[in-house]
C-alpha cells in the first residue's frame, strides 16, 4: 500500500539491490560490514539500515546530458554491482559502449535493446542504492518528447528531481518541457546538474551563465528548493565527492546534497486523511479498514468522519503490523476498527472529524494525455484516485499547455503527451485535496473504459464552487407513477448503424405501430435534432461525442415521463453507446443494430452523402474517412442488408411483445 505500490516487488528482488555479500559477491566491502556476525548483529544491522530514511529521486534532461550515466556511476561509485554484473558492464562496454575502453555507466541502465541500438533512454528504469545516511531509489527518466508520459510516470512519486544540462549546450527546450512536469507534479527540490564540465575546462562563468537562466526559470515554475551543482558525471567529479577541479564551487557535491533534503513533514500536521485500501472481515466479530495514512495522525478514542456518506463514528483500535498500537503518522500503513458500526467501502476516506477535506463532484484539473486516441470532451472514462473508481468525462477543455513554453494554447482535444486545463464532470462526489496539498488525495489516472488501459493522469486543482450548489430535487411524482397512467412501461430503443443502413425508416414503423396501439411515443432522430437542439455541433468527434450525450440525457428525460423513446442516431463508438446505456435502468435501454453493409447503404444514399465524402467534399463522413464501431453485444442485430424495413420493423415489436 501507499507510494511504495508504485515500484513493485520485482525491483526490489532485482539483483542490483543487494546489500552484501560473501567472497564472489559484490564489488567493494559493504558500507556498515558485519565481523563474525551473530543473531543479534545480524538484527542490529538490519535495524540500522531500515531505520534510514528513503528519498525517492528522478533524472531528467535533453538526451545525451548523461542521466544514465551519472546514475550508473553513482552505483559503481556506492560500491552495490557483483563481480558478475561488473563483468557483464565491461563486456557491454565493449560490444555496445560510448567510451572506448573506458567503462560506460551508462548501460547499467539502458537495459532495453531499442535504447541500446539507438542511445537513447525510452523506458523509466529505477535502481536502488544506499550510503551510511540514507536509501536512495533513483528513476531514470526519457528525455526525448515522445516519451513524456514516462517521465511522468517516474515523477509521479518522486521527492526530489536532478535536471541535467549538458555545459557545452546550456538550457534546452527539454529543460523547460521536464522542469515544468516536474513543477506540476509537486517535486519540490530539484538539483540542476550541469553535467560535462569537463568538455569545457570547468569554466565558471559558463556555469554562472546557466544557473541564473535555470533560477530564473524555477521561479517562474514555482519551484521552490535549487541547488546548482557542477559536474562530470563521466569522470566523477562532484558526484559522491567534492572535486579539486571547481576550487571556485563551495557547495556540496551530488550524493552530498541528496543526503541532506529535508522531505517536507507538511502531511504529518493535517488533519487525519485515511483512504481506505481494504475492507477487512476474516469473521463476524471482527471488521477493520486498511490503508495507508495520507495526512496526519490517529490514536484510538480519536473522532472521525466518513467521506463522502458523512457518517461519523470514533476510532476503537489502530492495528499495525504486530498488532494495536497507540498512534500512527503519516505514511504507516494501518488498520482501523471503529467504535459504532459504520458502512464503509474500498475508496472512501476516513478523516478527523474536524477537520474533514473537501467532497465534490466537478473540478478544475490538469490533465496529461497518455494515449495514442485523443482525449474528446464527454466521452466517459473511469477516474480512479487512490483506491476510489467513479465515471468521469472532461466536459471542457479550457486550454492545452506548451509543455516547452508553457503558453496556453486553444484546443478542442488533447493529443498524446499534451497537457491540458480541463473542468472533469464525475457520475458521484469523492473526498479529494488538491494535489498542490496532498499527492494522494489530489492525484488521479484516467482509464479507457473499453480497453481498461491507464490513457491520462492528472491533477485536481481546486472543486468548481457551483458543484456544490446542484442538488438532486425530491419529485413527488416519480417515473413509475408517469409510466403508470400511460399503461406503459418506459423504453429507450436505440437504433444504430451507418447512414443509409434504415435506422430512421425502421423506427418510423415501429413508432407507427406502437401509436395504433394506443401507446406514447416520441421519436429523436438524427437529422432532426441537428436543427435545433444540436444546431451549434459539426461533424468532428468532439462534437460527435456531445450531439451523442445531449441526446441520451433528453431521452433519459422523457423515459421519466413514462414514454417509449425511439432513438435513431448513426451513434458510432461503442464509449458513447455505453455512456448512453448507463443514463437508464436495467432492461431499460435497447440497442438495435441495424447491420446493413456499406456498399448496400451507400447504394440507398438518395442525398449523395456518400459520393460527396469520397469526392473529400464532407469531412469526418461515418464509413469512410470516419469510423463505425460494431456494437458487440445488442439487444437486437437487424439484417439491413437483407430483410426489408417492414419485416425488420416487425422484429422490433416482436422483441418488445417478449420483454
Amino acid at each position: 500500500m501507499g507510494r511504495d505500490s508504485g515500484l513493485g516487488i520485482g525491483d526490489w528482488q532485482k539483483p542490483g539491490f543487494a546489500e552484501t555479500t560473501s567472497e564472489g559477491g559484490a564489488v567493494g566491502h559493504p558500507q556498515s560490514p558485519i565481523p563474525n556476525p551473530d543473531g543479534q548483529a545480524v538484527k542490529t544491522y538490519l535495524h540500522l539500515h531500515e531505520s534510514k530514511p528513503l528519498l525517492r529521486f528522478i533524472t531528467c534532461g535533453s538526451v545525451d546530458d548523461g542521466k544514465s550515466t551519472l546514475i550508473g556511476r553513482l552505483l559503481y561509485d556506492s560500491k552495490r554491482l557483483f563481480d558478475d554484473q561488473l563483468a557483464a558492464l565491461r563486456s557491454d562496454s565493449r560490444r555496445h559502449g560510448t567510451q572506448g575502453e573506458n567503462i560506460d555507466y551508462a548501460l547499467l541502465l539502458d537495459g532495453l535493446a531499442a535504447e541500446r541500438e539507438q542511445g537513447i533512454t525510452i523506458d523509466v528504469a529505477y535502481r536502488y542504492f544506499d550510503t551510511d545516511q540514507r536509501k536512495f531509489i533513483v528513476a531514470d527518466c526519457p528525455g526525448h518528447e515522445q516519451y513524456t508520459r514516462n517521465m511522468a510516470t517516474g515523477a509521479s512519486t518522486a521527492d526530489a528531481a536532478v535536471v541535467l544540462v549538458d555545459a557545452r549546450k546550456g538550457l534546452m527546450t527539454q529543460t523547460r518541457r521536464h522542469s515544468y512536469i516536474v513543477s506540476l507534479l509537486g517535486i519540490g527540490h530539484v538539483v540542476l546538474a550541469v553535467n560535462k564540465m569537463d568538455l569545457v575546462d570547468f569554466n565558471q562563468k559558463l556555469f554562472e551563465d546557466i544557473v541564473t537562466g535555470y533560477r530564473a526559470l524555477a521561479a517562474q515554475l514555482g519551484i521552490a528548493h535549487v541547488q546548482c551543482i557542477p559536474l562530470s558525471a563521466l569522470e566523477g567529479d562532484n558526484l559522491s565527492a567534492r572535486s579539486t577541479r571547481t576550487p571556485w564551487y563551495d557547495g556540496p557535491a551530488l550524493l552530498e546534497h541528496l543526503e541532506s533534503i529535508t522531505l517536507d513533514d507538511a502531511q504529518s500536521q493535517a488533519g487525519l486523511r485515511l483512504p481506505v485500501q481494504y475492507v477487512n472481515r476474516p469473521h463476524q466479530n471482527f471488521r477493520g479498514f486498511a490503508g495507508t495514512i495520507a495526512a496526519g495522525e490517529v490514536r484510538p478514542g480519536d473522532p472521525v468522519v466518513v467521506l463522502p456518506s458523512g457518517r461519523r463514528s470514533t476510532v476503537a483500535q489502530v492495528l499495525g503490523v504486530d498488532g494495536a498500537i497507540d498512534r500512527a503518522r503519516a505514511g504507516q500503513a494501518v488498520t482501523l476498527t471503529l467504535a459504532e458500526e459504520v458502512d464503509i467501502s474500498r475508496g472512501d476516506v476516513i478523516a478527523a472529524a474536524g477537520d474533514p477535506p473537501e467532497v465534490a463532484d466537478q473540478f478544475a484539473a490538469h490533465v496529461l494525455w497518455m494515449d495514442d486516441a485523443a482525449l474528446l470532451p464527454g466521452r466517459p472514462y473511469w477516474l480512479k484516485l487512490g483506491a476510489r473508481t467513479v465515471s468521469a468525462s472532461v466536459s471542457e477543455i479550457k486550454h492545452r499547455v506548451d509543455v516547452n513554453t508553457q503558453e496556453p494554447l486553444a484546443a478542442k482535444r488533447l493529443q498524446l503527451n499534451e497537457v491540458g486545463v480541463c473542468n472533469l464532470a464525475l457520475d458521484e462526489p469523492i473526498a479529494f485535496a488538491p494535489y498542490a496539498e496532498n499527492r494522494a488525495l489530489g492525484g488521479f489516472i484516467l482509464i479507457d473504459r473499453q480497453s481498461n488501459a491507464t490513457v491520462g493522469a492528472g491533477t485536481l486543482d481546486f472543486a468548481l464552487r457551483r458543484a456544490g450548489n446542484v442538488h438532486w430535487q425530491h419529485l413527488d411524482v416519480d417515473k413509475a407513477a408517469r409510466a403508470r397512467i400511460k399503461g406503459q412501461t418506459p423504453r429507450v430503443l436505440w437504433f444504430t448503424g451507418l447512414s443509409g443502413a434504415g435506422k430512421s425508416a425502421i423506427a418510423n414503423l415501429v413508432e407507427k405501430r406502437l401509436h395504433a396501439l394506443g401507446h406514447h411515443t416520441f421519436i429523436l432522430d438524427g437529422d432532426n435534432v441537428r436543427h435545433g437542439l444540436n444546431r451549434d455541433l459539426g461533424f468532428t468527434d468532439e462534437d460527435r461525442v456531445e450531439n451523442i450525450r445531449r441526446v441520451a440525457e433528453v431521452a433519459r428525460l422523457m423515459a421519466d415521463a413514462g414514454l417509449i423513446v425511439l432513438v435513431s442516431f448513426i451513434s458510432p463508438f461503442r464509449a458513447e453507446r455505453q455512456m448512453a446505456r448507463e443514463r437508464f435502468a436495467p432492461g431499460e435501454f435497447i440497442e438495435v443494430f441495424v447491420d446493413t453493409p456499406l456498399a448496400i447503404a451507400e447504394a440507398r444514399d438518395v442525398k449523395g452523402l456518400y459520393a460527396k465524402a469520397r469526392a473529400g467534399r464532407i469531412p469526418n463522413f461515418t464509413g469512410i474517412d470516419s469510423p463505425y464501431e460494431r456494437p458487440e453485444a445488442p439487444e437486437l442485430h437487424l439484417q439491413g442488408g437483407s430483410d426489408s424495413a417492414e419485416v425488420l420493423a416487425a422484429q422490433v415489436l416482436e422483441y418488445l411483445e417478449q420483454a
